[in-house]
């Protein structure tokens, strides 16, 4: 076969990946190095970057961002390990409906899930309603920021911990067991390195997720003073006389931060890894809970609570009351806030169209780039596939304002005869480059499952390239693929600070909506559009989740 199409192929995903990532990330380190190059000027190089460490504020932003982030790692480690251990080893009654309350959290979007504990716990809210007291003390502290960051978060680290231990099985415990190992001991040095991988990464995935939360913060901490990096990048953005040079240096100290955590988890993990070498680990069933099952229940019950119920609750009772000042009285029930949502020429359609149309957009481009990519790097013989393959999960590195800050850099420029900024474009932009990691991940892994065989049988009897590519390539990976748009669709449909940043005077996307009910005070419509937001958010997941199980089990037969 002609390496005309390979070369082809390979100039198409490195185009798109430089359009994508590296241009972002390239125009915030320029501009981080040159002061003056929104005036189109290379002089002075970090000139800025004296001015901008100086500030006794910027130790405190980076003090106060790791402080978070690892607060929130703890919390979210003490929550997740044990519920996951226990999912995964034991026989749990109602298991998939755990499974089920512990997915909800990790989608609510923080902010509003942010909002809805203020609603709950502040003084004259929801629990002091029912119950006499409340607990805004709590709420409004560094204590209840990372609370309510944990019971956003640790469903990432449940989830890992579970299947990884179920991965695992129980029988090499039991092997350590008989040969003298106590339970505990069996424990801590058979089962848990063997889920050792996946829990780095969930961690990971967690520091990553509270360092870059910009909704949270805005809400509860700046309430008690506590600022971090996102904050100060976007009130330099905000403020005038607005600071470029200075949130480009904030923004690659962040995405720095990101990269350290990037590379501490592979630093644990190396030479860590564990495998087994007698076939299926698994050769029995979760062991019975026993005498520990009622404690056990209600320990799940109890997080459930914590971390579903309340804060659904608060949201609920929000966009089904007519007033806040009404409380939760029969009389006050109503469905106002919804009428008001799909009246007539109501700014909540026009969002609620715009969010879809682009979160649409933005997987359709991120699912059949993704495709294209993730074959590029495994099929295509090239020195250019490593550097494919890095710039494809750079993205995980780069947190949403990142990426937007880098956006507004690179296209903001005055001798540019045609950009992107100021128009609709911009945003698909940021989402595409926010998402890809998660299409270009599920192709990699489908295509791994795919001989090379068919292809080459293609080949033989005459197919050409695209043919092959569009007939028997990505008809195997269609049902992957379809499992990762909608979770692109999903994730874009309700991003937030991205779309902060970026949209064009005039728009609004459902995100940018519920930020200003809550801002002017229209609490109640804004949560109506929530429960919208997350109702379809967690339909789409599960459906994606779904798909991409099915798919696994079609691979496995094959």
């Amino acid at each position: 076969m002609s390496t005309l199409p390979h070369r082809t192929l390979l100039g198409v995903t490195l185009c798109g990946l430089t359009v994508l990532v590296a241009v972002p990330l390239l125009a915030i380190v320029l501009q981080a190095v040159f002061p003056d190059l929104a005036l189109g000027s290379f002089g002075r190089p970090l000139a800025h970057l004296g001015l901008t460490l100086s500030d006794p504020a910027i130790v405190t932003l980076i003090g106060n961002t790791l402080r978070l982030g690892l607060a929130v790692v703890v919390a979210s480690a003490l929550l997740g390990v044990p519920l996951g251990v226990l999912r995964g080893l034991f026989d749990l009654p109602l298991a998939r409906l755990w499974d089920l309350l512990f997915l909800v959290p990790f989608m609510i979007p923080p902010y509003i899930a942010a909002m809805g504990w203020i609603l709950l716990l502040q003084p004259a809210g929801f629990l002091q309603q029912l119950s006499g007291r409340h607990q805004g003390d709590v709420l409004f502290s560094f204590t209840g920021v990372v609370l309510v960051m944990a019971l956003n978060l640790f469903p990432a680290v449940y989830f890992a911990v579970s299947r990884a231990v179920a991965a695992s099985g129980s029988r090499l415990g039991d092997v350590a067991q008989i040969f003298g190992a106590s339970a505990w001991r069996a424990f801590v040095r058979v089962t848990l390195p063997l889920a050792l991988p996946a829990l780095a990464a969930s961690l990971l995935l967690v520091f990553a997720a509270a360092i870059e939360e910009y909704g949270t913060p805005a809400v509860l901490a700046s309430n008690v003073g506590f600022f971090v990096l996102v904050t100060g990048i976007e009130q330099r953005f905000s403020s005038w006389p607005i600071d470029l040079p200075g949130a480009a240096v904030l923004s690659v100290m962040l995405m720095a931060l990101a990269l350290l955590a990037y590379i501490a988890q592979r630093w644990l993990t190396a030479g860590r890894d564990y495998e087994t070498q007698t076939g299926k680990p698994v050769a029995r069933g979760p062991r019975p809970l026993g005498r520990w099952q009622a404690p056990v229940l209600l320990l799940f019950g109890l997080v459930a609570a914590l971390a579903t119920m309340a804060p659904l609750f608060a949201i609920g009772a929000t966009a089904f009351t007519a007033t806040l000042s009404g409380g939760l009285a029969w009389d006050n029930l109503s469905l106002r806030h919804f009428h008001a949502l799909f009246a007539q020429g109501s700014a909540a359609l026009a969002a609620l169209s715009t969010s879809f149309a682009l979160a649409a957009g933005a997987s359709l481009l991120t699912g059949l780039f993704g495709a294209l990519l993730a074959y590029t790097v495994l099929r295509v013989p090239s020195r250019a596939s490593v550097a494919l393959d890095a710039l494809s999960v750079l993205p995980n590195a780069m947190p949403g304002i990142v990426v937007a800050v880098g956006l507004i850099l690179a296209w903001n420029q005055p001798w540019l005869p045609v950009t992107p900024y100021g128009s609709w474009p911009i945003l698909l932009l940021a989402y595409a480059c926010l998402l890809l990691p998660y299409p270009v991940r599920y192709a990699h892994a489908a295509l791994r499952q795919i001989g090379r065989n068919l292809e080459a049988s293609a080949f033989v009897h005459g197919a050409g390239f695209g043919a092959t590519l569009r007939r028997i390539v990505l008809p195997l990976l269609a049902p992957s693929m379809t499992a990762a748009m909608l979770l692109v669709f999903a994730i874009a449909s309700r991003e937030l600070v991205a779309s902060l940043l970026l949209t064009p005077t005039g728009m609004q996307t459902v995100s940018l909506f519920i930020w200003r009910q809550f801002d002017q005070g229209s609490v109640g419509q804004g949560m109506a559009m929530s429960l919208i937001a997350i109702a379809a958010t967690c339909a789409l997941v599960v459906l994606a989740h779904g798909l991409h199980g099915r798919a696994r089990r079609d691979a496995a037969v094959a």
